[in-house]
């Protein structure tokens, strides 16, 4: 379920430029031409039902050729919603307004986006260049992953992390700032659940779409419920936990003093 290249394309179609990202570009500014309801239909069944939203992606291919996403509705969506939450905990815990205007920022550009290049980058490199299964002869149409598909994947997965992290554990902050045994556990089990729903997901945006060298990863696991991902979701889950629970563990000790 990832773009597909012959390898024996001719050079001059495979040097030609992909106008796809220059367009996602421009689509940014361009709000009427998002499809809104469509986004949050997939926001939706991201937290239900994700499955649903990676076989509406296998349609996308069929219609439009392409795996990612051509609407840049979703990240410009769930950037507001982020930066409506970090504005909330701002307002709870007294922020003033110049600080509040440095904590969207960072929180924006930091905590989703760079982390999302990062992510989406080193996902995208690890499946080409580790976990693809080579071709057998020329005339098998080979699997890569696109970049913009990378950090599709990386979106679809955080949005439901935002959901936990952000969203519900606002209602929940008074009982997480709380002394004693009990709130620790309650928040680290909300970071563990979000952490690994992301996981999860990102499994889902790359299970089943190219010939993934998996199997040597999978015959030490066992019954994992997450088959088949070890070295590349390991490192994954290391990043998301250290950087969730690294920005919880500031936010809190910030607003205690």
């Amino acid at each position: 379920m990832l773009p597909t290249a012959s390898k024996g394309r001719s050079s001059s179609s495979a040097s030609r430029p992909n106008p796809v990202f220059p367009q996602y570009l421009r689509r940014i500014v361009k709000w009427q031409q998002m499809d809104i309801e469509y986004t949050f239909w997939q926001m939706l069944h991201l937290c239900t039902s994700p499955k649903v939203v990676y076989q509406h992606t296998k349609y996308h291919k069929q219609t439009k050729n392409q795996w990612a996403r051509d609407d840049p509705a979703f990240v410009v969506i769930c950037s507001l919603l982020l930066a409506m939450a970090t504005l909330a905990y701002c307002a709870a815990y007294d922020h003033s307004a110049g600080h509040a205007v440095f904590v969207v920022i960072s929180v924006l550009l930091v905590h989703f986006l760079m982390t999302g290049i990062v992510l989406a980058t080193f996902c995208w490199f690890l499946t080409n260049a580790y976990l693809r299964e080579e071709a057998p002869n020329s005339h098998v149409v080979e699997q890569r992953v696109e970049w913009l598909y990378a950090f599709d994947v990386h979106c679809n997965s955080f949005f439901p992390m935002f959901v936990m992290l952000y969203v519900l554990h606002y209602f929940l902050s008074p009982i997480f700032v709380a002394h004693g045994f009990i709130p620790v556990l309650l928040s680290n089990l909300l970071f563990l659940v979000a952490a690994s729903y992301y996981h999860y997901l990102n499994f889902l945006g790359y299970d089943g779409k190219l010939l993934l060298v998996f199997c040597f990863y999978v015959s030490h696991l066992g019954n994992m419920w997450c088959k088949g991902t070890a070295v590349f979701d390991v490192v994954l889950y290391s990043e998301v936990i250290f950087s969730f629970k690294t920005y919880y563990n500031v936010i809190v000790w910030h607003h205690k003093i």
